[in-house]
This record gives C-alpha cells, sequence and structure tokens, in this order.
C-alpha cells in the first residue's frame, strides 16, 4: 500500500503546550522507517501550514471559541492534503497535532468519496458545539462540526455543511463525556459505544457491530481517527487530556486488526501525542510506535489477503 504522512503541528484546539511537537516527534523516531519496513510505500508530504497565533490572541474571532480563524485556516490546508492524497491512489495517515484537525481530515476524505463512515476511537465524544463545551477547546468539537453542528465556520470547513451522516458515524472507547454531548449523540442517533458500553457487551462484540454496520452501509469510503487518549492513562501519560479505565495495549491492538481485516480503511489520523508531558522514560512514545507497527503490519496482512482473493 502506499501511504502519505501528513504532519499537523498544532496546539490551538487544546490550548496546551506540547501537541504541536507530535509530528516532529514521530519523525525524529523514524515512522516513515517503520512503514517501509512493514512493507508499503511511504511519502512524507511534510507539514500543513499551521498560521501563527498568539495566547493573547485566543479569543480575537470568537468570545467562546479559542484560535477560531487559524483554526479554520488551517484545516482547510489539511482538507486539501487528504484529498489531493486520496485522489492519486495514497492512504492518508494524519500525524497530530491536537484533535481538531480531525476536522480537516474528514473534509477531504468525505470530498473524495461523497459518503462515507467515521470511526472515531477517543476516550471523549468530540461533539460538543460553542454552546455546549465547557473549555471552548475546538479539538472537543471536530465531530459535532463534521455532522454539521455548531459554529458555522466550523461546520463549512472546505466546503459548506454536512461531512459525514449521523448514522455513519461511530464513536468507541468514550468514557469522558459532557452532558451536552449526551444530548446531541441522542438527538442525531449517533452509533455511540462508551467504554461501560464495551465492558458489558465486550470488546468482541462491539467490533463485530461496528463491521457489520459498516460494511452493510451505503459508504464509499471509511476514515477512521484514532486519539491515544483512547488508551489508559498509564499506558499514554504523555498525551493532554489522559483518563484512566481505558482500552489496554492488547485490547488497542485487537481493534485495529479487526477494523483493519475487515473494514476498508481509506484514511487515518493519529493524534494527541504530547511529548513534553511524557515521562522520562518515552513511555507514550514508545508505546505510540509499538501499536503503530502492529498497525500497518496489519495493514500489510490486509492487503496480501486482498490480492490472494483477487488472484
Amino acid at each position: 500500500m502506499k501511504f502519505n504522512l501528513i504532519g499537523v503541528p498544532v496546539n490551538y484546539g487544546c490550548d496546551r503546550e506540547g501537541a504541536q511537537y507530535g509530528p516532529e516527534t514521530f519523525r525524529k523516531n523514524n515512522i516513515a522507517d517503520l512503514i517501509g519496513k512493514e512493507g508499503h510505500e511511504v511519502c512524507d508530504k511534510g507539514d500543513v501550514k499551521i498560521p501563527f497565533a498568539s495566547p493573547e490572541e485566543k479569543f480575537a474571532n470568537h468570545k467562546n471559541l479559542k484560535y477560531l480563524n487559524p483554526i479554520v485556516e488551517y484545516n482547510n490546508n489539511l482538507a486539501e492534503a487528504v484529498y489531493s492524497s486520496l485522489n492519486e491512489g495514497a492512504v492518508p495517515f494524519v500525524l497530530g497535532g491536537d484533535h481538531s484537525l480531525g476536522m480537516g481530515s474528514v473534509a477531504g476524505a468525505s470530498r473524495h468519496f461523497g459518503e462515507i463512515a467515521v470511526i472515531w476511537i477517543d476516550a471523549h465524544g468530540d461533539i460538543n458545539t460553542e454552546s455546549s463545551s465547557p473549555s471552548g477547546n475546538i479539538h472537543g468539537m471536530p465531530l459535532a462540526a463534521s455532522m454539521n453542528s455548531g459554529n458555522p465556520a466550523l461546520t463549512n470547513i472546505y466546503y459548506n455543511g454536512q461531512k459525514v451522516k449521523p448514522e455513519n458515524v461511530y464513536i468507541l472507547g468514550a468514557r469522558d463525556i459532557d452532558p451536552g454531548e449526551y444530548e446531541l449523540a441522542e438527538k442525531v442517533k449517533l452509533n455511540l459505544y462508551t467504554m461501560k458500553t464495551v465492558r458489558e457487551r465486550g470488546l468482541d462484540n462491539v467490533l463485530k457491530s461496528v463491521i457489520y454496520k459498516i460494511n452493510n452501509s451505503n459508504v464509499d469510503g471509511v476514515h477512521l481517527s484514532f486519539d491515544i487518549d483512547a488508551l489508559d492513562k498509564s499506558i499514554v501519560p504523555g498525551t493532554g487530556t489522559a483518563v484512566s479505565e481505558g482500552f489496554s495495549m492488547n485490547e488497542g491492538k485487537l481493534i485495529f486488526s479487526e477494523l483493519i481485516g475487515h473494514v476498508n480503511i481509506n484514511s487515518m489520523d493519529f493524534v494527541e501525542l504530547n511529548p513534553v508531558i511524557d515521562d522520562e522514560d518515552k513511555k507514550t512514545v514508545n508505546n505510540c510506535f509499538e501499536l503503530l507497527r502492529h498497525i500497518f503490519y496489519t495493514f500489510k496482512q490486509q492487503e496480501e489477503k486482498s490480492i490472494k482473493y483477487a488472484i
């Protein structure tokens, strides 16, 4: 397979120092070599352009939404990079940076495919709006905006209106959800698999349900957005909003084995690494790379299986 690496060195969405160094950290630890060693072609497209904004300017464009205009601008840049990658037959693999980048990734994939599914693996719902968010941090809003809920500046990134239908959204592993997010999830009938649901039903059963629903829907493409805080905070201390009672490393690997193995994933985000707050042994970075190695190994296994059945 061919992968295009797209870096998004941004922390405006989380309003915390460090997430902007994620792409640089992935590259310093040779993510391109890792992908190549798993048998893939890889092209590093560099970083999307991030406009400068000082902390003093965070509310310059909206009284409740931090860094609104810079976030809209860089997401337009990202959407074009994702769209272009898909047009050339590559899988865009977006390296965060904070999760506000999900708006650009989803928009680019949606423009290419038209009808998409989005799998959102995260400790948080990321379906807040300007009226429900307790913080004003836009990294808690990208999925709502992609479904056309929230401020028009966010819902109209790259092109106007809805990028993904709510019935084609699958949130997996959420366990820190604001009241307004629960209200929106109920209103639009999201496929919301909280960690409580996962523990009650079993991860295997939840994954089978997601896979079945996607494969029996009318979508043309699938975008997977992974926030490392879906993993338990003991595994990823170097992330901005770490939450306990998350997935274990083995569960993380199972999630990707099943989803990549049974769903045609066309684009992907890997976000919210904050190397500034990682422990001195680089536990978060090392665990991210263990998971990344498994992800690209699984992509290769699936590609080989597809070729075998096509012959």
